[in-house]
């Protein structure tokens, strides 16, 4: 990885290339998922099944599209008792931490004559996608549990789970026995732009979603922003990043393994070091380049840390924080001597993992906070997937006959000074009753 000292103009030039990357969509990427919501909104179930005939399964029929409890009864005698033992640990500890963000409905009293307040409720269904990873062969399990069990606590009804099927028509076992585990409903073999016009829609087979969660490639990104406004979503995921701030106390092989576990996830994946230490920016570089030549993604990590690697030698701390808040990074890793002095300056970042033994990683499937993080800078003002993903929030008002004659001239007031008569006039009709 090349190194840099920041401030200078080189160091500016590659922090601009890394912070304005984009998710790359092409006009023809536009138009070919456009046309797939259009054919599945107006065609439902045969739509879905040409698309899953031609892309994943040609064999597949409408009456397979909905995952059988024969299928699911088969799936648990395929997983080891290892994969239930982590199962176990990682449902209770992601559930743990989601049930601390449920909020409650409240009402206020404290002006006299009124109430106000706001009701709390969840949507009525949710639709969970998951990524068939590599034809099911490397299934993405972690995603199972980040977006079902904040569904659940939150309180959702109905929780269906999209994801593309083998070419036999199959669902990798794990994930089966995941959905089940965290209590989703209904698992359907579907996947792409498809499966969310479909979650967004609703078909003959595919129960409409009030909200669509979860990550995918480029076509479900897509189809999650063209769709956004008729269907909630959670965030529009784009490759992954990770930030890493140290000093001369950080252990360089450490360093480097974590900068390569994102990197290796895609090409437009951004990985930065930025330390106060130049014996520890150059330990890093070295060690990158001697695990690079071990990782089965070697050339998918490689392109990465051409394209949006660096290494920042910055003057002290408070300019890598300063840094860090400007880049807004997914993932922020503390591996310094005192990091919970510092946790106070962190404005910007999706997630922050303290010390020299919390790599990312450990967010990705055990910890319990959500994996599922704004990127591209949007930590600037979005937030990881939760239960209030799931929420609504209606407010509630109530006026007595006092509190409304002793407020209507401000409201009278202020909807002529808006030229809005008929406003006023709500109000004033009701002041020749209340007198």
């Amino acid at each position: 990885m090349k190194i840099y000292h920041y401030p200078s103009k080189s160091a500016e030039k590659r922090i601009s290339a890394i912070v304005q990357r984009s998710l790359g969509f092409k006009k023809k990427d536009l138009l070919a998922v456009t046309r797939m919501i259009e054919d599945v909104r107006k065609h439902g179930d045969n739509a879905l099944i040409k698309f899953v005939n031609r892309f994943d399964c040609p064999k597949l029929n409408v009456e397979s599209l909905r995952v059988s409890s024969q299928e699911f009864d088969v799936a648990k005698k395929n997983v080891s008792k290892p994969f239930m033992r982590a199962l176990n640990r990682a449902f209770g500890q992601i559930e743990a931490f989601h049930k601390e963000q449920l909020s409650t409905s409240w009402i206020q009293a404290k002006r006299p004559g009124t109430l106000v307040g706001q009701l709390v409720n969840p949507v009525d269904s949710a639709g969970v996608y998951v990524p068939g990873g590599r034809g099911g062969q490397t299934p993405l399990v972690s995603s199972v549990l980040m977006g079902a069990i904040p569904a659940r606590i939150a309180g959702v009804k109905q929780i269906s789970l999209v994801t593309p099927p083998t070419k036999g028509g199959k669902v990798n076992p794990h994930i089966l026995v995941a959905a089940q585990k965290v209590g989703v409903d209904a698992v359907y073999k579907i996947g792409s732009a498809w499966a969310i016009a479909a979650l967004a829609y609703g078909t003959e087979t595919i129960p409409k979603a009030d909200v669509i969660v979860g990550p995918g490639n480029i076509y479900v990104t897509l189809a999650k922003k063209i769709l956004s406004g008729t269907v909630g979503i959670d965030i529009i995921a784009g490759p992954s990043e990770i930030l890493v701030i140290a000093d001369d106390t950080a252990f360089p092989e450490f360093i480097a393994s974590d900068l390569l576990s994102q990197a290796e996830h895609d090409p437009l994946a951004s990985a930065i070091l930025v330390t106060t230490s130049e014996d520890l920016a150059q330990g890093v570089s070295v060690a990158v380049e001697k695990e690079l030549n071990r990782l089965a993604r070697k050339e998918i990590a490689q392109k990465a840390l051409d394209g949006f690697g660096a290494i920042l030698i910055v003057p002290d701390l408070d300019t890598a924080l300063e840094l860090s808040n400007r880049i807004a990074p997914e993932h922020l890793e503390l591996q310094i001597k005192r990091p919970f002095e510092i946790i106070g300056q962190i404005r910007n970042a999706g997630a922050v993992f303290v010390g020299d033994y919390t790599p990312e990683p450990v967010g990705d499937y055990v910890a319990g906070p959500n994996h599922v993080l704004p990127t591209a800078g949007t930590s600037r003002f979005d937030s990881a997937l939760s239960v209030e993903t799931f929420i609504k929030k209606t407010s509630l008002v109530y006026y007595s006959k006092g509190a409304f004659k002793r407020e209507s001239s401000d409201i009278i007031r202020l909807a002529e000074i808006e030229g809005l008569d008929a406003h006023a006039n709500s109000i004033k009709v009701r002041l020749i009753s209340a007198s």
